[in-house]
């Protein structure tokens, strides 16, 4: 089977697409590298826009995997029209013209995030999606896009994703797990911004996992699918890195507990990943923190802009801005 991955040089896309060649399937992907190319040599490349591919472009591919776009709060705040752009736009549009192409199944990058705040209440795909931030309404409308064009012959499944954390050759720093243990070992603390707030958090492993499930789900499965590896609130993970870092690496941990308003909250059901698509969790915080500790000499450098995804895209932003200003007849480059 051959599969085009939008974005597939990213964080998620630099362990999914290892995973999918071991499984025999060919993996190409449409990218512009904004994070630079981790990938293993075989992969094929689009390196353009993915508003200049065309149907011709996608007609040998009998999948299309959506993981592009910006990736968290931070980004689609500091730019809320590129974040429409990318998150609900791209989607809509790689979704349409590879229906038109004759591509078997679209699977999209949905987020947690739709839900917003939610009470204590344990979400399934079947509750609101009210989140009020640009991040989550985009997301959600890239889903919806997505999800009308489904038919017999077109399947579409959307994975609403957990915050993912662990290891990956395009490393970040900039998710949860991830930047505890950074400051765990950096700064022997850990900040808790605040505990009592609830996150499903999804191991990268286990990420991959759910779009391989996706990829190999019977044809006539389409639908939206929550995915977590296991559902904590903030003050549990911190414990949790704390008690995994201090034995591991033999250091003494301090957490600084605060109690910062926080406009996201939710908890999410899984039981229908698992029963329609097979999807088992395996990984948690300490599996994650392992795995992190493991590779920490590839990303000991913990304050390199590319490991941190909003810095990317505020130097992307500056260079636009400097060629735009340089324009025809200038000097500058």
């Amino acid at each position: 089977m051959k599969i085009l991955v939008a974005g597939g040089a990213g964080y998620l896309g630099s362990v999914l697409i290892p995973r999918l060649l071991e499984r025999g399937y060919s993996a190409d992907v449409v990218e512009l590298f904004w994070f630079g190319n981790h990938l293993p040599d075989d992969v094929g490349i689009l390196n353009k826009d993915i508003f200049d591919v065309s149907v011709e472009d996608l007609r040998t591919y009998e999948q299309v995997i959506f993981l592009a776009g910006l990736s968290n709060d931070p980004m689609a705040e500091f730019s809320p029209s590129k974040n429409f752009i990318f998150n609900a736009a791209a989607p809509a549009y790689l979704a349409y013209i590879s229906k038109r192409a004759s591509v078997k199944r679209f699977i999209y990058a949905s987020s947690c995030s739709v839900y917003g705040y939610t009470e204590n209440e344990l979400y399934d795909e079947n509750r609101p999606a009210v989140s009020s931030y640009p991040y989550g309404i985009s997301k959600l409308q890239g889903e919806q896009a997505a999800m009308q064009l489904a038919d017999r012959e077109f399947s579409v499944i959307a994975l609403r994703k957990g915050t993912v954390s662990g290891f990956s050759p395009r490393m970040r720093l900039d998710l949860i797990i991830n930047t505890m243990f950074k400051t765990a070992v950096r700064d022997g603390m850990i900040t808790v911004n605040n505990p009592s707030i609830w996150r499903p958090i999804l191991d990268i492993e286990d990420a991959a996992s759910a779009y391989i499930r996706a990829v190999e789900a019977s044809q006539s499965i389409s639908g939206v699918f929550n995915i977590a590896s296991a559902n904590m609130t903030v003050g549990e993970v911190a414990d949790l890195v704390k008690a995994t870092v201090e034995p591991e690496l033999q250091l003494k941990i301090a957490l600084v507990i605060k109690q910062s308003q926080d406009f996201r909250n939710y908890k999410v059901n899984i039981e229908k990943a698992e029963r329609t698509l097979s999807f088992h969790p395996r990984g948690n915080v300490r599996s994650i923190v392992l795995n992190l500790i493991e590779h920490r000499a590839k990303f000991s450098d913990w304050d390199n802009p590319a490991y941190y995804n909003i810095e990317v895209l505020k130097r992307l932003e500056a260079r636009l801005a400097g060629k735009a200003m340089s324009g025809p007849g200038r000097s500058g480059n």
